[in-house]
């Protein structure tokens, strides 16, 4: 029975070293498993054709929703600004509520948002300055006022260093650049890069945080 079990070990090696095409009647038959049956790797889709691609993060983007390339200014502020802004930032919220309107307050110390088209100047065109309405820091020059069309006071350029600009998440998966008065702090609006030339900025404001002294 040993030699006839080595005899057999031995044809089959023999017939395996010489490379015999079919070998199938020493194994057991096995069900063909279809293409269409194989787990796809993760992450990948199969389109009709064959072709395999890796998903793609869907991209949701509002209109306005990116934030500006504008950063808040690194110089230092000058030693009478620095002095009004302690000034300022000191004052308490109940300081500030006996200061301001309910909506200036809302705007500028809650960083609120006005309603599109309500302002006071969404529309104006009378010449001078436009000043905080918390601590009548000059922000805007009337010159750089022009009509974005979306119901808010716009500008292209502040002045001089008056405005600062900060990242805004507050709203999900929706990045913006906040400006604030660098005196007070009082929140204004948001900056974008879809304003006109020389700048290709347009600052958003809300009225409720500004104060025109015409010229």
């Amino acid at each position: 029975m040993a030699a006839q079990t080595y005899t057999a070990a031995t044809v089959f090696y023999s017939a395996f070293r010489a490379g015999a095409p079919d070998l199938s009647f020493s194994l057991p038959a096995a069900a063909a498993v279809p293409s269409s049956a194989r787990p796809r790797s993760r992450g990948a889709w199969t389109c009709g054709g064959g072709c395999s691609h890796r998903r793609r993060a869907a991209v949701v983007r509002a209109m306005g929703s990116a934030p500006s390339s504008s950063s808040s200014s690194s110089s230092p502020s000058p030693p009478g600004q620095s002095q009004a802004k302690a000034k300022y930032t000191s004052l308490s919220e109940e300081e500030w509520k006996k200061r301001l309107t309910e909506q200036q307050y809302y705007v500028t110390r809650q960083k609120g948002t006005e309603r599109a088209f309500t302002g006071e100047y969404w529309n104006t065109k009378t010449p001078g300055i436009y000043h905080c309405v918390c601590c009548d820091t000059p922000l805007f020059e009337s010159s750089t006022k022009f009509d974005s069309g979306t119901g808010w006071p716009s500008y292209y350029k502040p002045i001089g260093d008056n405005v600062k600009s900060k990242l805004d998440m507050s709203i999900i998966f929706m990045p913006r650049t906040e400006v604030l008065c660098a005196t007070c702090e009082a929140h204004l609006g948001h900056v974008f890069d879809d304003g006109p030339p020389p700048t290709g900025q347009r600052y958003c404001i809300n009225s409720a945080s500004l104060k025109l002294r015409p010229q």
